[in-house]
Parts: structure tokens; C-alpha cells; sequence
């Protein structure tokens, strides 16, 4: 089973989540977990994870009490060995969790254009990748590997030595269908409207088949 680790909080747009959901899921046996509302999931029959975005900051415990069970998952996740795919804020949780460094900077809007390394996660995805975010991992998690970066950003997707546990910055579910929202959401670059080359969404599809779910 697929579970879908939803870290949106009450007070964030559902569309993301909704839309990586149906990427990751697509007809797979699965189920989407809320984090913030319902708590620690339970692993026992889980084969795989994919920990959602976020609007939430990961240096936020104090506001968000979840938080912290959000880091024990982290944690147990790498620890089970279960395959797991870091997105946006899953980026960030899982290299703070295993004692990476997160922190606040510039927004992002925009296509960025990335170096992506020889991961079988990347095959098939261009290097032009949609990014809508302003937290940043700037030192990775314990054995935790840089497999991607920008010119902007030095550690835009990560890999855990050992355990099947992925991570990205960008959005994979993020396509042109989202861009209208987005940009009332977010805010959008005009010059970034043209999706035609942006594969990013091969991404999951490339997870589900590394943890042998395809």
C-alpha cells in the first residue's frame, strides 16, 4: 500500500496535495493520511511513502505542535528502510529530521533550471523543474547525499545512503492546470507560463517503480 502523508495544514491549499495524490495513486491501492489532524499514521501494512508540501516552516514547533511527530515519522521511516519520496516541505522534514540544517530565505516562484544527477529518480525529467517555495535546505540530513542542484540552491534533491528514502525541493505535481492557482496563491513569473518541456511529473512515477509499486 501507498501512503500519501498529507503535511498541509488546515490553513493551506489543498490543490498540491490533492494533485500529488492523484499522480501517486493512480489507482494503486493507497490512502492519504493528515499528518496535522490525524497524527502519526500507522507503517504496519505500508510498502511505501510520500511525504507532501507544505506551508508550514519546519523551524515552526512552537506554533505547530505536529511537528514533532512529523520528525519521529521522518526518522522511522529511514530507520523501517520503507521507500519514501520527500516533496517540497517532505524535502526539508527529512533532512531536518536526521539533523540537516533548514532555513528561511528568498521566495521562489518560477521554472528553475536545474542539474540533476544520475539517479534512476531523474530519468526522464528535464532539467527545468517548477519551484514554488522560501525554505531551504542548507546542510543535508545525516547520510543523506546531494543528487540535484541550481545555481541558487546547492541541495535541491537528496538521497539517504542506505535506505530507499528520496527527496526534492521541487513540485512534481505542480502542471500547467495548477498555474492559475498558483498565481492567485503565490504569485507567478509571466515569463514561466510555458509547460511544454517541464517533465518533472516523471518523478513519482520513477519512485513508485524504484519501490516496486508499478
Amino acid at each position: 500500500m501507498l501512503l500519501v502523508c498529507d503535511c498541509m495544514p488546515a490553513d493551506g491549499p489543498a490543490y498540491f496535495t490533492d494533485a500529488l495524490a492523484d499522480l501517486a495513486l493512480d489507482g494503486r491501492e493507497g490512502t492519504v493520511h493528515s499528518l496535522p489532524a490525524d497524527g502519526l499514521p500507522t507503517l504496519s501494512n505500508v510498502d511505501a511513502v510520500v511525504l507532501t508540501g507544505s506551508t508550514a516552516g519546519v523551524y515552526e514547533a512552537d506554533e505547530r505542535p505536529w511537528l514533532d511527530d512529523a520528525r519521529l515519522l521522518a526518522r522511522d521511516l529511514v530507520a523501517r528502510e520503507l521507500p519514501t519520496l520527500g516533496v517540497c516541505f517532505g524535502h526539508q522534514l527529512v533532512n531536518d529530521a536526521l539533523g540537516g540544517t533548514v532555513e528561511a530565505g528568498d521566495q521562489r516562484r518560477g521554472i528553475a533550471d536545474v542539474n540533476l544527477g544520475d539517479d534512476p529518480l531523474f530519468e526522464g525529467v528535464s532539467g527545468r523543474i517548477p519551484m514554488v517555495h522560501g525554505d531551504y535546505v542548507v546542510a543535508p540530513g545525516d547520510r543523506m547525499e546531494t543528487v540535484a542542484s541550481a545555481d541558487y540552491y546547492d541541495h535541491l534533491a537528496t538521497r539517504h545512503e542506505d535506505a530507499p528514502v528520496w527527496t526534492v525541493q521541487y513540485h512534481p505535481e505542480f502542471t500547467a492546470a495548477l498555474l492559475d492557482r498558483v498565481a492567485d496563491d503565490f504569485g507567478w513569473p509571466d515569463a514561466d507560463r510555458d509547460f511544454g518541456d517541464v517533465t518533472a511529473d516523471r518523478t513519482v512515477e520513477n519512485f513508485v517503480a524504484a519501490a516496486g509499486l508499478d
